[in-house]
């Protein structure tokens, strides 16, 4: 039988095994999980009639999206998203399973479609697809083309617009009962880090430099001279879970609790846009390797961009 149930990954499983013209042909595969036998049994009617067309030297064949997925988790286990981003092509994998490389954009549509996940989330799988997809085109030769070319990916529009000032800082501080939080507030919201950066980041002099960051790059930051005397409690040793409870209950306590800890990363660079900085030093600060990033912050720098229209057709001295 091609299809059986797998009793040890609790899965159906597909098997091809036939001599055709002399030679034998074997492929097994596990099918997504959740399936049911219906559905192992049309895929099984759809994919035995392939492989016997290529068998037979009817049909020229063409790789599946499945060779590249699996290519790709095999070659890419130093990643740092690398969980995530197997757990991200697994939930998909009922959309692309035994599907070719030319189907990439039908996939895409039919997971875009899918209504019971958020749009940042389906981008998320998507792109991860995508990469996929282009690693066994340009590493291992699955298509003679690009396959993502015309994979389209949804456009999500999530950023957070959420800022408060040093007053509000301040005031969730005094509410905080446990000193190092106190220290993550004051430092996420003078220099812009994210709440996991704060035990991995080193002290050097006056500054606050990380070498392993979200986008692979070192960083150095000088720290400002309000948080220069806690750089010697730095990085962080209570648990992660111990510093996101106490500011839970701090921001409720002053009635911000709207306010996430990633917002003070997003009130620092207001800080400084409001205050005429540049988007590139923001973004250089923030670690921003791509400008769309710091585009987020361009409506906070109305003076600026006055002041710089102003400038043009002026005489220099």
């Amino acid at each position: 039988m091609p299809i059986r149930w797998d009793t040890r990954n609790k899965r159906w499983r597909y098997e091809f095994d036939r001599l055709l013209e002399g030679r034998r042909h074997r492929l097994s595969r596990l099918l997504p999980k959740g399936w049911s036998q219906a559905q192992a049994d049309a895929y099984d009617l759809k994919e035995s009639g392939r492989l016997y067309a290529v068998a037979s030297g009817i049909e020229r064949p063409e790789r599946l999206i499945d060779d590249a997925v699996v290519a790709y988790l095999r070659d890419k286990t130093a990643l740092k998203s690398y969980k995530a981003t197997a757990q991200h092509l697994a939930a998909i994998a009922w959309a692309y399973t035994g599907k070719p490389m030319s189907a990439l954009p039908a996939v895409a549509r039919e997971v875009s479609a899918s209504a019971d996940t958020a749009p940042a989330t389906v981008r998320n799988r998507l792109a991860c697809l995508k990469a996929a997809a282009r690693w066994g085109w340009k590493k291992h030769g699955m298509s003679d083309t690009d396959p993502t070319a015309r994979m389209q990916l949804p456009v999500v529009r999530n950023e957070r617009q959420v800022y408060i000032d040093r007053k509000q800082m301040l005031r969730v501080c005094r509410a905080c009962d446990h000193w190092q939080a106190q220290i993550a507030i004051r430092v996420a919201f003078y220099a812009g880090l994210r709440l996991g950066e704060l035990y991995t980041v080193e002290t050097d002099g006056g500054a606050l430099v990380l070498h392993d960051t979200k986008n692979s790059d070192r960083r150095a930051i000088p720290a400002h001279p309000k948080v220069r005397h806690l750089l010697r409690h730095l990085p962080l040793t209570a648990p992660k879970i111990t510093i996101q409870r106490a500011w839970q209950r701090a921001r409720s306590q002053v009635g911000l609790e709207h306010v996430h800890f990633h917002d003070l990363r997003h009130s620092a660079a207001s800080e400084m846009a409001n205050a005429g900085v540049d988007l590139y030093t923001v973004g250089r600060v923030l670690g921003h390797r791509d400008a769309r990033s710091t585009q987020r912050y361009a409506h906070l720098t109305p003076d600026t961009l006055a002041a710089a229209v102003g400038k043009i057709g002026k005489k220099r001295a």
